[in-house]
């Protein structure tokens, strides 16, 4: 069965010195040290596993003050392994104003990246904020997709204050009303939305340009009620993700196996939902 995996990150030097503060809360939260890869270490990891990967960019400039995992950065990374790694997410911080509009056409028109991933926790920024429409119109005319995190993330968890992050600014009402305004952006949450998660299953049904990956969640903590949906009437909707490196992919496999869903369901979420929506 072909796996897509629409969240890694690349692991590598760049993207951990992107992160600066939140390394040693990640280390912390996921009880192991949070250092970085060679290249070529991350694709054997992908091939080990058996994954089509989609790398995901990261920019933090603005509120962690470093350079962002670039754009640039991450489609090369992607373009020197395409057997193993087919796409990459872009990313522009929102809050750079029309500077993020002018890397988001770069990113399409000069690099053909698969669309853009947003990080509303730690960019500092929801995104229903009436100010960022026009990245969002920007966004449309492209003709791509977006992933936006939902839900709590482990970056500055348990850290006073978490860094000055607020992780209501990744509440699944902000993609309600970001998919109500914008009908032909597909949208795609990433992660189970947890403490919000029936919430964001109404979103994900209720929005038809709205789906939903998995991603950084061991499957045997997913909430009862999600577990039933996702093999009825969410099956449609979700993708499969790991947030690679934060769980091994061989842990993810096997609770997923554990839920025990048709093999039907499971060709939708490891595969069939992304080449359909996303074009994969």
């Amino acid at each position: 069965m072909r796996i897509i995996d629409l969240h890694c990150y690349p692991n590598t030097e760049p993207w951990i010195r992107c992160q600066g503060p939140y390394v040693d809360a990640l280390a912390k939260y996921w009880k192991r040290q949070w250092t970085w890869k060679q290249e070529d270490e991350v694709v054997q990891d992908f091939a080990a596993a058996g994954v089509d990967a989609v790398l995901v960019a990261l920019d933090l400039e603005t509120t962690a003050k470093t350079p962002p995992c670039s754009n640039d950065y991450v489609h090369g990374m992607q373009q020197r392994h395409k057997d193993r790694i087919i796409q990459s997410w872009a990313a522009v911080d929102p809050l750079k104003g029309n500077a993020a509009i002018v890397e988001a056409q770069h990113a399409i028109r000069d690099l053909k990246m698969l669309g853009f991933h947003f990080h509303p926790i730690m960019g500092h920024f929801a995104v229903n904020e009436r100010r960022f429409y026009p990245l969002w119109e920007a966004i449309t005319a492209l003709k791509v997709p977006v992933m936006i995190d939902v839900g709590t993330t482990g970056m500055g968890a348990g850290i006073p204050g978490g860094l000055g992050a607020k992780i209501r600014h990744a509440h699944p009402a902000c993609i309600d009303e970001l998919a109500a305004d914008f009908p032909d952006l597909t949208i795609v949450m990433a992660h189970p939305g947890w403490p919000w998660t029936d919430e964001t299953t109404a979103v994900a049904l209720h929005k038809g340009n709205v789906f939903w990956e998995m991603s950084g969640w061991a499957p045997k903590y997913f909430p009862a009620q999600l577990k039933t949906d996702i093999r009825a009437r969410l099956q449609d909707k979700v993708m499969f993700g790991s947030d690679y490196p934060s769980i091994p992919h061989a842990r993810l496999f096997q609770e997923w196996r554990e839920l025990g869903y048709a093999d039907a369901v499971m060709e939708k979420i490891f595969h069939q939902n992304a080449e359909r929506v996303l074009g994969l």
